[in-house]
């Protein structure tokens, strides 16, 4: 009773999306969303990045438009990915921290959860998810088939994505074996280090993902989610490390191993986002489709890489699991030729959970008042005149020395774990290298008062 009970509550809130259109003219383009594990802000060439190539999204850069203050949802993978899915911040939503459910996953989307997928596939649209997902396992509500995906293949579980060459991904609900890798662990879980590697996952995904574009009907818009694992350390088995098949340009660098993975990696994987660029071209599907490009979260400091070596983070302070502008500001390139002006960039402040708002817009529907932590981004993205938030929130609910922090205008607080409030003026100090809380005592106490509104009591992400 229970599931049937929220699959008509998910049908009643789609059903209103559709029954109150936007003043906005439903534009239905397909829509390309890429998003790229631990990548920092500085990790690409027209984010400032030199010793790396990414010419590939560079140049989708010039084609579109750079944003240089977008966020993620969270500083780590899974409230991230909520965060993306729901429309709703970290005080708001219902994974908020990496919580991991045993033998594979971590903690579900509820069936009653809407998603931004679950938007589009009510309004027509072929939904995809290639990579990873870490938002539910086998047979758990959270499975990307019950969330809106009518496609999906990959990594159920962020844990098994640590593994790039794994002995299975899943297709829909079965799993797919890869018989080409040889895990030296009986634990069936996938966790286990390749002792023998033959098959590349984040390969396998690319080609899947062409795949889609080959098979895409010109007649129905496509929502196509590739979540993609380069550039995370493989963290699991035997060797840890940044896994790649081959150093390529990196190869004869005098810099550490660690290093030359980190940069192939990212090269790599702008190789075959070049691929798909390309694979539009030749479907003549650039003018109908809204390609969008981010990261999860800030660079890592795992399997061996120095996201200091080169300059991941670019002006920023902290990496992931912090709260500075290096563990939560991302790249966000948009482009979607004839309607965004190429070579633009926007300086408008947004955030993971604006995306939900943003395809309400594109579809021609009408979020609810049930979603006030979503601010469409359409304006922006086609030069028209874009409201904006009143602050931004995010909690840590992953240990460290962050508990929270919100922006408001140029004006950034963080909480820390031990009663420290650090206050920073954006502005003037990209870095927050100034902590400038005692001489604004009065703007402390409205970001606290605030923080204290954005934060929702939930059973299993207290504040603490």
């Amino acid at each position: 009773m229970k599931r049937v009970a929220s699959f008509l509550w998910r049908c009643l809130i789609i059903t209103v999306f559709s029954a109150f259109p936007n003043p906005l003219q439903a534009l239905q383009p397909n829509i390309l969303l890429i998003m790229t594990d631990d990548l920092g802000y500085g990790d690409l060439g027209c984010y400032g990045q030199t010793n790396i190539q990414t010419p590939h999204l560079d140049r989708l850069a010039s084609e579109g438009m750079r944003w240089t203050q977008f966020y993620a949802g969270s500083t780590v993978c899974a409230p991230s990915r909520c965060v993306l899915m729901t429309g709703q911040h970290t005080g708001h939503a219902e994974i908020r921290g990496n919580r991991e459910i045993q033998p594979m996953g971590q903690w579900p989307l509820a069936d009653e959860t809407l998603t931004i997928a679950e938007v589009l596939k009510a309004s027509g649209y072929r939904t995809a998810l290639i990579g990873k997902w870490g938002l539910g396992g086998p047979n758990s509500s959270g499975h990307p088939n019950r969330q809106g995906f009518d496609e999906f293949f990959g990594y159920l579980c962020q844990r098994h994505a640590h593994n790039y060459y794994p002995e299975f991904l899943y297709r829909n609900d079965q799993r797919v074996p890869l018989s080409g890798n040889v895990v030296n662990n009986e634990r069936g879980d996938g966790a286990g280090y390749a002792a023998e590697r033959a098959l590349y996952s984040h390969d396998l995904c690319t080609s899947e993902a062409l795949q889609f574009l080959d098979n895409q009907d010109a007649q129905q818009p496509f929502f196509l989610f590739l979540s993609l694992t380069i550039p995370h350390a493989n963290n699991e088995g035997g060797t840890k490390g940044m896994e790649v098949p081959d150093l390529g340009i990196y190869a004869n660098k005098d810099w550490p191993a660690a290093q030359k993975g980190h940069a192939a990696m990212i090269s790599r994987m702008d190789a075959d986002i070049g691929r798909l660029l390309d694979r539009l071209r030749q479907k003549q599907l650039d003018e109908q489709t809204l390609v969008l490009f981010t990261s999860d979260n800030g660079p890592h400091r795992e399997g061996g890489n120095d996201p200091l070596f080169n300059d991941s983070n670019g002006p920023l302070r902290g990496i992931k699991r912090d709260l500075y502008e290096g563990g939560i500001r991302v790249p966000l390139i948009a482009r979607w030729k004839g309607r965004i002006k190429a070579g633009s960039h926007s300086d408008h402040v947004g955030y993971f959970g604006d995306f939900m708002a943003t395809v309400a817009d594109l579809t021609g529907s009408r979020l609810p008042e049930s979603y006030p932590d979503s601010l469409s981004f359409l304006p922006t993205l086609i030069g028209k005149p874009q409201p904006t938030h009143e602050a931004l929130y995010w909690e840590f609910h992953g240990g460290g020395q962050h508990l929270a922090a919100i922006r408001q205008g140029n004006w950034k607080g963080i909480a820390h774990r031990n009663g420290v409030f650090e206050l920073f003026d954006l502005e003037h100090d990209l870095g927050e290298t100034t902590n400038v809380a005692a001489d604004h005592l009065s703007k402390v106490a409205n970001l606290r008062h605030h923080m204290d509104a954005a934060h929702q009591d939930h059973a299993l992400w207290p504040i603490k």
